[in-house]
């Protein structure tokens, strides 16, 4: 819940630039995007197989590897997310991007485990401990219930982005933009395949980097390369500057002990849910064998670090430069801060073409970046349901690589037909709450199968449904009536008011639960099967 702040008066939605810089956004898109979309299509796999299409042959070398994971790893919302929640909540915005680098440690410790199952989906994860059609039902449903939510999440938000960089305003605008970015999206996702999928990311990865420094450049370059000065000026900027280099401004509005909480939450939320989200988790595959999945997360580590640390400047800059209480009237995400920064930095509307190609850069990387994460979780969940559940309970098995992969493919067709259309009918909603639900569903559900299965040799079946059902259950009912959903203005529901859990993040208590009942689930039913040994899964 954002604290309340005098918001200043602005036209929100829109960017202060002129007609030639937005030409020259819209020419930066035509003669960049679309050659990276070309690539990602000719890069797609020449014969119908399996492995091809979900891990590209698993031969991705460790410093590609990490590109590539970089690029999955990082959406357009937690870059944009990022630079915004330190902008308007200073000390507390570092903790979240030093959180963001921290779920890659959780990443190091499962890749190992992870890599040598060798599976194509988390249900082929799952079924090496418990075979059966109902562990992969389950895996698919938890897979789609952290991925679609993500999808309306990221595609929402390139349509907001899209149609404030070409100057225009209203709600059909940004649902053109959603329409045509899925669209692009979609066909990238369905002929591509994982091989597309690594020459997208590559791409993105190295544009994203080269963004972030050079607009960090020209922030620093404008306060004398004095970062003291900067935060300074940030801290005038946010409207609070007492409390802006201070922890609790986040959940201000709240209790302090339910600030405190909500914040402790927020951090394991980021930590164990983004690791364990569906299109990271199994991107480990791609990796030709163990110890080269581990080298892939620390080389990833590496860069994740350096795009963070730039982004908290970035962050800083646009408190300083554009103002919290600005920010907020145009976005009350704040996802906008990095845009209302590069125009300020270009010079507005007396922009020259120099500074206004530094607009057409982060323009290009920030849909660079939405387009190359929408298709890897698009993918994630085309291949969770065209493997878990057409091939192995639908079919039983009895299918042809070739089948499989057409069935991914249309898969991957209606996976995006339904996240635009979603993303059309919610456009203009409070995105918070579809964005909280992916990583609870991912810290409360995922994250505690999967250390049960990699590492407890008395995991069952039984422990194994509950674990994904119960946290399912647990992370979405209480979320549902908590305060991000009714009961507050910036609720997804505010007329509501069914919020009697008066916590905004869940995990605290969700991902207990999900534990408790996996153990629970494997100690009842030991008693009507032992465990089952690990075997390979038909792949």
């Amino acid at each position: 819940m954002l604290p309340q702040i005098l918001l200043a008066a602005g036209d929100p939605g829109t960017l202060d630039l002129d007609t030639d810089t937005r030409s020259w956004v819209l020419v930066g898109f035509l003669t960049f995007i679309v050659p990276i979309l070309l690539i990602c299509v000719l890069n797609g796999p020449e014969r119908d197989r399996v492995d091809d299409f979900y891990t590209a042959g698993r031969g991705l070398r460790p410093v590609r590897g990490a590109l590539v994971l970089t690029g999955v790893y990082l959406s357009a919302a937690t870059v944009l997310g990022t630079t915004g929640t330190v902008a308007v909540f200073g000390f507390d915005g570092l903790f979240i991007a030093l959180c963001t680098v921290l779920s890659l440690g959780v990443l190091l410790l499962l890749s190992g485990p992870l890599r040598e199952r060798g599976s194509y989906t988390l249900g082929d994860t799952f079924a090496l401990r418990a075979p059966g059609p109902s562990v992969r039902i389950a895996a698919a449903v938890v897979t789609l219930s952290a991925c679609v939510p993500y999808l309306i999440v990221q595609l929402s938000g390139a349509g907001r982005t899209t149609a404030m960089l070409l100057g225009l305003s209203g709600p059909g605008a940004e649902q053109t933009a959603i329409v045509m970015i899925g669209a692009l999206v979609v066909c990238a996702t369905a002929f591509g395949g994982m091989r597309g999928m690594i020459a997208i990311q590559v791409i993105k990865t190295v544009v994203l980097l080269a963004m972030a420094v050079a607009v960090a450049a020209v922030l620093l370059h404008r306060f004398h390369w004095s970062p003291d000065s900067l935060i300074e000026a940030a801290g005038r900027g946010s409207g609070r500057p007492e409390g802006y280099m201070r922890p609790g401004l986040r959940f201000a509005a709240s209790s302090p002990v339910e600030g405190t909480l909500d914040f402790i939450g927020l951090m394991i939320t980021v930590v164990l849910g983004v690791a364990c989200m569906p299109h990271v988790a199994t991107q480990l595959n791609t990796a030709p064998d163990t110890a080269a999945a581990r080298r892939t997360v620390r080389h990833t580590i590496a860069i994740v670090g350096a795009i963070c640390l730039l982004t908290t400047v970035l962050g800083f800059g646009a408190a300083a430069l554009v103002g919290a209480p600005k920010i907020l009237a145009a976005d009350p995400g704040a996802t906008s801060s990095l845009l209302m920064l590069t125009g300020d930095l270009a010079g507005g509307s007396s922009a020259q073409t120099g500074e206004a190609w530094l607009v057409v850069l982060v323009s290009c990387a920030v849909f660079l970046t939405t387009l190359a994460v929408v298709a890897s979780v698009t993918l994630a969940a085309a291949g969770s349901v065209a493997h878990d559940l057409v091939t192995n309970v639908v079919r039983r098995g009895r299918m042809t690589e070739g089948r499989e992969v057409a069935a991914a493919r249309i898969a991957s067709a209606l996976v995006g037909v339904l996240s635009i259309c979603l993303a059309v009918w919610v456009q203009g909603w409070n995105m918070g709450f579809l964005s909280t639900i992916s990583l609870a569903v991912a810290s409360s559900c995922l994250l505690p199968a999967l250390v049960y299965s990699l590492f407890w040799r008395g995991f069952t079946r039984r422990g194994l449904l509950w674990t994904l059902y119960g946290g399912l259950g647990c992370a979405l009912g209480l979320q549902v009536v908590s305060p991000v959903f009714s009961g507050s203005p910036t609720a997804l529901f505010p007329e509501w008011d069914i919020a009697w859990f008066p916590l905004q993040t869940v995990a605290l208590v969700s991902l207990p639960v999900a534990f408790l009942l996996g153990w629970l689930g494997s100690v009842t039913g030991q008693r009507r099967a032992a465990a089952l040994p690990e075997q390979p899964v038909r792949a």
